[in-house]
């Protein structure tokens, strides 16, 4: 007897609860109608800047998606004509681009133009460190003077504030002294056989 009663009076207040939930909701819809009807201009602008927005969101995002697409088949392309030899000097400079992104670099860089003051490829290492390559693209055969390394030292540390410089080419080798001056200079010089080391990961990379 006692246990329908107490069912009795849950009942009740379950039903006196769900009442005052019902005027309640009664009450404030009026208050939001109104509120809609006086600030429609102004939700309509909200909606409508969202809408904006998102979608402007979206086609950063795929233009980004885009960019990095693109870049990673023009590197494949690159890299592939880097293995037969076929590249040109503008081309090998984003082929060792490539290879810098390969590896974990950041902020990779082909600097443009005749203006470049010796710097061809500029990154960042993935332990933070500043790269400066400068690319020779010369047939196998030939040597890199100490002239070319020279013009390279006196600008790599000066005016592009490298932590690492590097003069990176094509050709078998480097003559003596430009070895001696590298030495002296704190260069790293990465012929040919060097190169494809690290192209094909058997060897370091120059900022390891």
């Amino acid at each position: 007897m006692g246990g329908r009663r107490r069912r009795r009076r849950q009942a009740q207040s379950s039903a006196a609860v769900v009442f005052m939930a019902g005027v309640a909701a009664l009450a404030v819809i009026p208050g939001i109608a109104r509120f809609v009807a006086e600030h429609t201009a102004a939700l309509v602008v909200a909606v409508v800047c969202v809408a904006v927005a998102a979608a402007a969101a979206g086609a950063a995002a795929l233009a980004v998606r885009h960019r990095r697409v693109v870049r990673t088949r023009d590197d494949a392309r690159v890299l592939s004509a880097l293995r037969q030899n076929a590249l040109s000097p503008r081309e090998f400079e984003q082929a060792l681009a490539a290879l810098c992104r390969r590896d974990g670099c950041t902020q990779v860089e082909v600097v443009d133009g005749s203006g470049d003051l010796g710097a061809d490829v500029i990154a960042r290492a993935p332990d933070g460190r500043r790269i400066v390559l400068q690319a020779k693209r010369y047939g196998h055969a030939r040597s890199v003077g100490s002239q070319d390394v020279q013009r390279f030292g006196g600008t790599a540390r000066t005016i592009h504030s490298a932590d690492v410089a590097a003069v990176v080419t094509t050709a078998h080798a480097f003559t003596p002294h430009a070895r001696a001056y590298a030495q002296k200079a704190g260069i790293l010089l990465v012929a040919a056989k060097g190169l494809s080391a690290w192209d094909s990961r058997t060897g370091p990379a120059p900022w390891d």
